[in-house]
């Protein structure tokens, strides 16, 4: 599998789990009301959180800023995660963890975009 290959499979699964998500957020359904409320930043937090990943989901997708996009996710998604094991728990309301799952899944592909882009993130920074 060629690298371009890789790197538009990892953009498309981030994302989806990105946009996938908004929806919960963004309608105030019961299960992200419970999350945001235990974290003590509803509805602020919700909302502000379902925008960033919204933002995170399209950088994604354009070539020229997947690696800015990947930045982004990695940071979400470590709030996410860091949110899980300390506050939260893994399981969250009997989902057996596929919350969580999700996060790292969303992390991972982040991180190796991020990895695969390194050049861009460099010569953006000046570092060589």
């Amino acid at each position: 599998m060629k690298k371009n290959q890789i790197t538009w499979i990892l953009r498309i699964v981030a994302s989806v789990i990105l946009v996938q998500t908004l929806y919960f957020k963004f309608t105030a359904a019961p299960e992200s009301i419970y999350i945001f409320s235990t974290l003590g930043i509803e509805p602020y937090g919700r909302i502000g959180s379902g925008i960033a990943e919204l933002i995170v989901a399209i950088l994604l997708l354009i070539p020229k800023t997947t690696w800015l996009g990947a930045l982004g996710g990695c940071g979400v998604m470590i709030g996410a995660i860091f949110s899980h094991i300390f506050v939260l728990g893994v399981e969250v309301q009997g989902d057996g963890g596929f919350l969580f799952a999700l996060a790292l899944i969303t992390f991972i592909c982040c991180l190796v975009l991020l990895y695969l882009d390194r050049y861009k993130v460099f010569n953006f920074l000046k570092i060589k």
